[in-house]
């Protein structure tokens, strides 16, 4: 695939993006939580002017754009030091699944308010005994009698009843619904397979707990329990028997917005060391002007800029509908922003020093915030497990 050329669009988008997120910046995050708020005035500004709406169709208020479009406005807002973490989970993984596989009538619903910010959707995948192993999902769904067309809900009576658990699952208590994976029974085989379900927040029986996590980020992580979650037959968005098509939709976005989000905090990281090293002065010259300083900052620029590249080819190749090379690309872009990230946020807390430590940096919070990007959405190792047996070729040891 030739390298991707950003448009004159893309230019614009980035410039006025990078506007928005210099005008809120770290200070607005760091003060929103010691308050113990979430970032609602720049999320409902960004939603106003269009940004989390760039990659659904403009037929639902959306910008017409794809993943590309969307993994810039994170970046950019990232750069600023300002990132939406719910951009990764409402527009990029819930918008794109409805998008592609939901009915005219959950498209009418749902995409207009995820396209404006006006409404959030969560979503959960992740279990407390499944982790990585989308295969051990336990959460169920069963369809009681009532109806015999499952996936149009042609028929009045029936229902899905979900039961199971979720962990790690962001936003929940601000989002509307949370697009919840389960598995269904096939009738031929009795084996499971994976299927999706629009689960909004207030549903009986579905519990949520706040996770209590020693990271400063404004969107809270949750445990959710489904006991006998009463859905109707129209709350399942798409068919029952494409559940792994429909899934990877979701996730392969999901991978690019993470390595955008990584990218976003490592440039945000490195431009706060790179302006400290022309500053500060100790000896004759700046310390910027020592190798020493000089070649770490080069490095993980450099790592930072590669990464980047890889996440605009898989954004490309989601977008162009290439699921299986998008997924490869996926992988590859999230595993190398992730390590990019993490280098460039240690370099520029070296950097700095003590300074590195202090809030009137704002460094050190990414310390732990860093490290999201290599566990989540999977880890760095199962990143490198999937390019053994599908890029390489190589046995597997499980």
């Amino acid at each position: 695939m030739s390298v991707v050329i950003e448009t004159e669009e893309h230019k614009a988008l980035r410039e006025a993006v990078a506007a928005l997120g210099r005008r809120y910046g770290r200070a607005y995050v760091t003060k929103a939580l010691e308050e113990g708020k979430g970032p609602e005035e720049l999320w409902n500004e960004a939603g106003k002017l269009g940004y989390l709406g760039v990659s659904l169709p403009e037929e639902y208020g959306g910008g017409g754009g794809g993943i590309y479009e969307l993994s810039l406005v994170l970046e950019e807002l990232g750069a600023a030091g300002c990132p939406l973490l719910l951009l990764v989970v409402s527009p990029a993984i819930c918008g794109t699944i409805i998008a592609r596989f939901g009915t005219d009538e959950q498209k009418r619903e749902w995409l207009p308010g995820l396209a404006d910010g006006s409404k959030i959707m969560s979503f959960g995948i992740t279990e407390p005994d499944a982790g990585s192993n989308s295969h051990r999902i336990t959460t169920t769904a069963r369809w009681e009698a009532g109806g015999t067309s499952r996936s149009s809900g042609a028929e009045s009576g029936g229902q899905w009843v979900l039961n199971g658990r979720k962990v790690f699952i962001s936003g929940v208590d601000i989002s509307d619904a949370t697009l919840i994976v389960g598995r269904t029974e096939d009738a031929r085989t009795g084996r499971l397979k994976p299927a999706l379900f629009i689960v909004p927040r207030d549903t009986p029986g579905f519990h949520r707990t706040m996770l209590d996590m020693d990271l400063a980020a404004a969107e809270k992580q949750f445990e959710l329990v489904l006991e006998d979650v009463r859905l109707p037959a129209d709350a399942l968005v798409g068919d029952e028997d494409a559940g792994l098509l429909q899934l990877f939709a979701g996730l392969n976005p999901e991978r690019v917005m993470t390595a955008a989000f990584a990218v976003g905090m490592a440039r945000h990281a490195l431009t706060a060391a790179i302006g400290y090293a022309k500053e500060r002065q100790v000896w004759k010259t700046p310390i910027g002007a020592h190798q020493a300083i000089q070649h770490p900052l080069a490095v993980a620029h450099i790592e930072v800029e590669t990464a980047k590249l890889m996440m605009q080819k898989a954004a490309h190749l989601c977008d162009a509908g290439d699921d299986l090379a998008a997924g490869e690309a996926a992988n590859m872009a999230k595993y190398a922003a992730g390590e990019a990230c993490v280098k460039a946020v240690d370099t520029a807390v070296h950097t700095l020093g003590g300074n590195g430590l202090t809030k009137e940096f704002g460094l050190a919070s990414l310390v732990n915030a860093s490290r999201v990007a290599r566990i989540a959405p999977v880890s760095r190792e199962m990143i490198l497990n999937f390019v053994s047996h599908q890029t390489l070729g190589l046995p597997k040891s499980y």
